[in-house]
């Protein structure tokens, strides 16, 4: 005992020195792994080194220490760059990454700050362990050797695999592990400039046993309990690579709203190739079906164009590749002229020319007619098949000197050679009458559009005159700033611009053009449309709550950042929705308020400022309440047992703000147990005033063990009293392991059971876990504690067993009090065994002599309901013992085991009829 008062007395003085040297100093952060941790060490800069296997799940929590509650944020380098991690403030932050990938591989980096002091940051180093299933190819060359008396028929089997760590490689023939110094008809090699890892097995002049089935098998040494992974390869004398043709030719031209049909055929390949389909540039068209060997495109569009490739493989050779150029063509084909004036004059030259959309533009060709009667070159007609003066690909007929003989109908005709695609054909009459250059006119009023925030809007540009009409293209006239729909150009055939649901972002100058290859002339016509759109103003702020010091000036502030239309038409003031009469304010000044605080005009003040759009509001919540305290949570056990059944606690917390508001004069206190008073009071700071982040303490005696107890606390001005804040504390027992640490108080895995126990807590439960089984938080139920527990899911199996060892207690007397026979021992322990398919939970004693010997001394089996409970009993060992805890899976998943606060005491453990629940008894809780 005094030992113990020793060592309880060295406790309490280093929890004074922590209280009187740390409250300002910065906050400490920890980081602690967990999850599918497979191995965990620190390198020589003492950065922890965490390995996981791929696909598992990583959890790392910062644990941080320091007061106010320190802001943490994670961040990351290496690996992914478009890994992002949010931040945030929740106490003990946990970042969990649900089946990681081996691009998240890398550092990363705790931050923890509460604004007192430098920052902490911790960093740890994540290595993701992975083997992907090899791929197994077959080559082979076949050359002359000796004239033609024989042939040589070399073939390489190449493995690859990507792995971390690097893989071993393991040939075999059949069953019959290939070694090349006892088969000289191999040969193992690495090659070299191959990417990722590859071995060769290269077999010389083939031999009739070279027929046979070939495995390579990868290993990286069961890292991560990651198995081995193999490939395996028949080869026989039929063995060939792929082959394949297309049923279309290499380059189809279709029109938009056609179905296409690409097929590819598989002509030779052994075994059976697979077949795939892809597209340069870009992924298949959403249209797309791919069923079997043949590609559908249902109602292509121009955006389907491009590449389509065919790929068989069946891992003999190389794959065999075809592509096919699908041309969506456009369906405007027009004459345009190309000299100085824009109407058909006598004596002047005229150009006609011709152009139709396609892929290759070098596949188009173009036939002219002078009514329907072909047209050759001759003095006065001059045909250029690609003009350079216009765009590729586009066919000119020049009329030179313009008689009336050339007034008649040309006619311009594409059509695609060796495709089904009809030709297109387009007619024009020259005549002094019949063409003229267009007009673009915005009706009268439609310069400016002008349209609420949400609304619908119509932009128009419309050709007054011209023949042929051309299309309107628009755009927006910043040449960073995309249309509405995400793209750089819309064409309206009727030049009506329909915008929907538009948004502020959309306001702004759109241009509107005549389109080049429609109609007769030279150069675009264009014009400009300004979209106005109106919203309410934008003001700041938009909540903001106030404190202050009774009969002292407040001044609120309501910044309008952006109103459209800029001009105010009203600001008026409001206390708890009541309007404050004043004279009306200047609408060209920002929104201001000022006025005395009294106890009597505490309350919530609107500004709400309107323009012709609508009603914005800023809110203030104004009051000379004070800010709430905030416990202090680092106290590692501010617990002090008295005479008989009592027990004191030591509370301390820091006042936020405590010059923002009147003097602060004191607190109220309550004690509550099962949301009964016990204890009401005033503690009075006798004068002195709390200072911002110093601690302030206050010893509550007399409560009872082992009972848990709720205290509340809120600040007392002259005025007023601010808002309480609760916690819970609870009598702890200093033997009682609660598996907070992560040394879980010397406990052990059993190297000789199946699987592992696990720490868990609230906070890093897998949010995806099996429901219905398991405990939501620990024994005293709060979401940061911790327990043990056996995780029932695959790949666990009905009767695996996971068994915790306990510390060695090494028992130094052999006889109890008075002759009574061994020492007793009081173990005593929660368990929680909820789900439909729980097994058994066994706590077995285990001696140690010249054999250990393993004795069940408690079990229980099945389900036990949802809440802890709590099991005691005595035991009287023979000489050093453990305690094992021995978890066994039962027949399905929803068989989660749990345990916590375990205690093993000298003595009989005390007659009790107790079936604890969640927070009746237990540890002191410094979460709340």
């Amino acid at each position: 005992r005094d030992v113990t008062k020793s060592v309880m007395w060295f406790l309490s003085l280093c929890v004074c020195v922590c209280v009187c040297v740390c409250p300002h100093a910065p906050a400490n952060a920890q980081i602690v792994h967990s999850g599918a941790a497979c191995n965990v060490k620190d390198d020589n800069i003492s950065e922890r080194i965490y390995t996981i296997k791929e696909g598992d799940t990583l959890v790392l929590q910062c644990i941080v220490k320091g007061h106010p509650r320190p802001q943490v944020r994670w961040t990351k380098t290496a690996g992914s760059a478009s890994d992002k991690f949010q931040e945030t403030s929740i106490y003990n932050e946990t970042l969990r990454i649900e089946g990681i990938q081996r691009v998240q591989g890398g550092r990363y980096y705790c931050k923890a700050d509460n604004g007192v002091g430098v920052a902490a940051i911790k960093s740890i180093r994540v290595d993701v362990q992975y083997l992907d299933t090899p791929v197994l190819t077959v080559h082979q060359t076949i050359s002359d050797v000796r004239g033609s008396y024989y042939q040589e028929k070399t073939v390489f089997l190449r493995c690859t695999v990507n792995s971390n760590p690097p893989a071993r490689f393991i040939w075999k023939r059949g069953n019959i592990l290939i070694e090349q110094s006892k088969d000289n008809g191999v040969d193992i090699y690495e090659p070299l400039y191959t990417q990722g890892e590859t071995k060769v097995l290269k077999l010389k002049n083939l031999r009739p046993k070279d027929f046979a089935d070939y495995t390579c098998q990868v290993s990286v040494r069961n890292v991560c309990n990651i198995e081995d992974k193999s490939a395996t390869f028949r080869l026989t004398n039929a063995t060939t690579p792929p082959m394949i043709r297309l049923s279309v030719n290499d380059t189809v031209v279709v029109d938009p709203g056609q179905d296409v049909l690409l097929t590819c055929e598989v002509t030779a390949g052994f075994p059976l190739p697979s077949v795939t389909w892809s597209r340069y540039p870009g992924p298949l068209p959403l249209s797309a079906q791919v069923r079997g060997p043949t590609l559908i495109l249902r109602a292509v569009t121009p955006a389907d164009a491009g590449f389509y490739n065919c790929t068989a493989v069946n891992n003999v050779g190389n794959p065999a590749r075809k592509n096919v150029n699908l041309v969506v063509r456009s369906k405007w084909i027009t004459p345009d002229s190309n000299k100085d004036s824009e109407t058909i004059q006598m004596g002047r030259d005229l150009k006609l020319s011709c152009h139709v959309d396609a892929t290759p533009q070098d596949k188009v060709n173009y036939t002219w007619y002078k009514n329907g009667g072909p047209v050759f070159n001759s003095d006065s007609l001059i045909l250029l098949r690609s003009d350079p003066d216009m765009a590729p690909g586009t066919s000119s007929l020049e009329i030179v000197d313009m008689k009336f003989r050339d007034l008649a109908t040309y006619s311009c005709v594409a059509n695609f050679p060796g495709s089904r695609v009809p030709e297109l054909r387009v007619d024009v009459n020259i005549s002094q009458n019949s063409v003229s250059p267009p007009v673009l006119s915005v009706p009268s009023g439609g310069q400016l559009v002008s349209v609420r925030e949400g609304g619908n809007a119509e932009l128009v540009c419309l050709v007054v005159d011209g023949k042929p009409r051309p299309p309107i293209l628009w755009s927006r006239t910043e040449k960073d700033l995309l249309m509405p729909g995400g793209k750089t150009m819309v064409e309206t055939p009727d030049g009506r611009l329909r915008l929907k649901n538009v948004s502020r972002d959309m306001m702004g100058l759109y241009r509107c053009q005549t389109a080049p290859y429609n109609g007769l002339n030279i150069k675009r016509r264009e014009a400009q449309v300004q979209l106005n759109v109106q919203y309410a103003p934008i003001l700041d702020p938009v909540f903001q709550d106030v404190r202050s010091r009774n009969y002292q000036m407040v001044t609120l502030r309501c910044t309008v950042l952006r109103s459209n239309p800029p001009r105010l038409i009203d600001i008026r003031w409001f206390r708890n929705g009541d309007l404050i009469r004043m004279p009306m304010p200047d609408l060209k000044e920002t929104p201001e308020l000022k006025f005395k605080l009294e106890p009597t005009n505490n309350g919530s003040y609107e500004c709400r400022v309107s323009n012709s759009a609508g009603i914005s509001t800023c809110t203030f919540n104004v009051s000379a309440q004070p800010y709430n305290a905030e416990f202090y949570f680092d106290t590692p056990n501010p617990v002090r047992i008295l005479k008989g059944n009592n027990y004191s606690y030591n509370l301390q917390w820091t006042q936020k703000d405590p010059e923002a508001t009147d003097r602060i004069i004191g607190y109220w206190i309550i004690v509550r147990k099962n949301k009964q008073s016990l204890l009401s009071k005033q503690i009075d700071l006798k004068g002195k005033e709390p200072e911002k982040g110093v601690l302030i303490s206050h010893t509550i005696s007399d409560l009872r063990i082992p009972l848990s107890y709720e205290i509340r606390l809120a600040p007392i001005t002259t005025y007023s009293s601010g808002d309480y804040i609760s916690r819970i504390i609870q009598y702890s027992e200093h033997h009682v392991c609660g598996f907070e640490d992560e040394r879980i108080c010397g406990f052990s895995q059993d190297r000789s059971d199946v699987f592992d126990w696990t720490r868990q807590n609230h906070l890093t439960q897998n949010p995806k876990r099996s429901p219905n089984t398991g405990p939501e938080t620990d024994r005293s139920g709060t979401k940061e504690g911790y327990y043990m527990y056996i995780e029932a899911s695959r790949p666990r199996v009905q009767g695996d067993k996971a068994r915790l060892l306990s510390p060695l207690f090494n028992v130094t007397s052999v006889r109890g009090p008075k002759g009574s026979g061994r020492v007793p021992y009081c173990v005593s322990f929660y368990y929680h065994m909820k789900g439909k398919h729980i097994g058994t939970l066994n706590v077995l004693l285990r001696v140690r002599s010249i054999a250990s010997v393993d004795s069940v001394v408690w079990t229980k089996f099945g389900n036990q309901g949802p809440d802890w409970k709590k099991a005691y009993f005595d035991i009287s060992p023979s000489g050093p013992f453990q305690i094992v805890f021995e978890g066994i899976r039962g027949q399905s998943f929803e068989g989660d085991i749990a345990i916590d606060d375990v205690s093993i005491t000298i003595g009989k453990c005390k007659q009790e009829n107790t079936v604890a629940s969640a927070g009746k008894t237990g540890k002191i809780d410094f979460s709340m």
